[in-house]
């Protein structure tokens, strides 16, 4: 079998090449070179990632930056394999719509057509809710993306849950929902999932590195995931593999991996409607319902749409999962195409899409540097710390003089060390934390799990209650007090 580094593209990328397109102008070749600059000077502050600006069919820049695998010494590029987080929703929402093409179903389709024995107030959620996040669903169902419930159990669970809100009424961001368009897929064609999406969507597109399960990557090009640019946590599609399936909290709405070429073959296909015919890729791409009260953004079907500064339409999606991430920025009337992936995220790198597109129309626009994210200097100062526990607090508060701002550094950092059994650290970065930040209540509430996790019941109780008294409704501190107190 060829390896991706032997197969020929017909896109003719050229990889770590800045004058990808011989056809530039002096004008975009200084433009390219000005944001191959910002991206390399980041490279040494913990950018790390892939980057592809095309306009219209031409590519003027495709170009990786750190590395893929630091342990084997394999950079950033466009064939490397990433995650796309809930970019995946878009191939769910085209799915959906090819399904309309074959006479299949109707997105005005209620769920009781494909469920039987739904709860009342599930039984007229329409397939157009699920696709715009206004079916009133909750947004998960499980403990975390690889958490295998069983299809009959994750469907009755999700089905038995209270709604968020009243189905049509607003935007409440979903995942589940699109699990539900997933199952949906698989019950109307008699096919997996993802077997569909390859035989309808990817194989028609030529996108051949792109899924779940089924394409035939090469091991040695998965980008691996480092936490905060710090901790390896692997390839996802390296667990998918060992697992041999995908969760339903995954299907449909997220975890999708895939490459930068592959992503570009993607937007060929949608642009050039080789999969979708022009009034599916518009309906698809339709604004249909408000995101956030007050604010200007749209959701359509698997994709946020929204005017830009320049009162054109701009059709883009993010997608992560805190260390994986992935940004698609489509913009049909300026012909332009930005994608960004990173499996090195951090927030100090969450809008390199968005910093490029401004400096594309906006010739005096110069980003600010990338530096490294005080979440990833956290983490090194803690990981490095050798010292007695009881210290760490006063120790990392004249480390990091008042440069902590937000209490969720130091909540996400302490979960950490929970996770890793590194109890001590976390109950120190706990106490940091409501130290900073005393008035918020998830602070003592995290602190006393930490403390209940090691066993001290007696001040797990103690922490537990001050949550209480601060967020007298905070149920998960209601719950561990009336736990605690009946253990007395």
């Amino acid at each position: 079998m060829k390896t991706i580094y032997q197969r020929i593209s017909y896109l003719l990328l050229i990889f770590y090449s800045i004058t990808v397109n011989a056809q530039l102008n002096l004008e975009e070749e200084v433009l390219i070179k000005k944001i191959d600059s910002y991206l390399t000077e980041g490279i040494e502050n913990g950018f790390s990632g892939a980057i592809l600006v095309a306009r219209g069919e031409d590519i003027i820049l495709s170009k990786g930056y750190g590395m893929a695998n630091k342990e084997k010494g394999i950079p950033n590029g466009e064939n490397i394999i990433y995650d796309v987080g809930s970019v995946t929703k878009q191939f769910t929402a085209a799915a959906i719509l090819k399904l309309t093409e074959m006479d299949k179903l109707k997105v005005s389709d209620p769920l009781s057509t494909y469920f039987i024995d739904l709860p009342t107030d599930k039984k007229n959620i329409s397939i157009h809710q699920l696709l715009t996040h206004s079916s009133g669903l909750v947004d998960n169902i499980g403990d975390g993306d690889f958490d295998h419930i069983p299809t009959e159990d994750y469907f009755k669970e999700l089905f038995a849950s209270k709604l968020i809100n009243t189905p049509g009424t607003k935007h409440a961001y979903s995942n589940s929902g699109y699990s539900v368009l997933a199952r949906i897929i698989e019950l109307v064609s008699g096919e997996d999932y993802e077997t569909f999406l390859d035989a309808y969507l990817f194989n028609p597109s030529g996108m051949h590195q792109t899924g779940y399960l089924k394409p035939e990557w090469d091991s040695n090009l998965y980008a691996m995931g480092y936490k905060e640019n710090v901790i390896n946590i692997g390839s996802m599609a390296a667990r998918y593999c060992e697992d041999g399936k995908v969760s339903w909290a995954l299907k449909g709405n997220g975890g999708i991996n895939s490459t930068l070429e592959d992503m570009y073959i993607w937007y060929i296909a949608l642009k050039t409607n080789k999969v979708l015919s022009k009034v599916s890729t518009e309906i698809l791409t339709s604004p249909y319902i408000l995101e956030y009260a007050g604010g200007k953004s749209h959701y359509a079907y698997g994709w946020a749409i929204y005017n830009t500064a320049r009162n054109t339409k701009s059709i883009t999606h993010n997608g992560g999962n805190g260390v994986f991430f992935h940004d698609f920025i489509w913009l049909p009337e300026e012909e332009v195409s930005i994608l960004y992936f990173s499996s090195a995220f951090t927030q100090q790198i969450m809008d390199v899409a968005w910093d490029i597109e401004k400096m594309l129309f906006d010739a005096s626009y110069i980003p600010k540097p990338i530096k490294e994210d005080l979440s990833t200097s956290l983490l090194k100062y803690t990981l490095e710390y050798k010292g007695d526990s009881e210290e760490l607090p006063l120790k990392m508060k004249n480390a990091f003089n008042n440069k902590i701002k937000y209490t969720w550094y130091l909540n996400d950092l302490g979960y950490y060390f929970i996770e890793e059994g590194q109890l001590d650290k976390a109950i120190a970065i706990f106490e940091l934390n409501v130290l900073l930040f005393p008035k918020e209540a998830n602070n003592w509430d995290s602190l006393g799990e930490s403390y209940y996790r090691k066993g001290d019941k007696i001040k797990a109780l103690e922490h537990y209650k001050k949550a209480l008294s601060i967020s007298q409704h905070m149920q998960s501190a209601q719950d561990m007090v009336a736990k605690l107190e009946e253990e007395k």
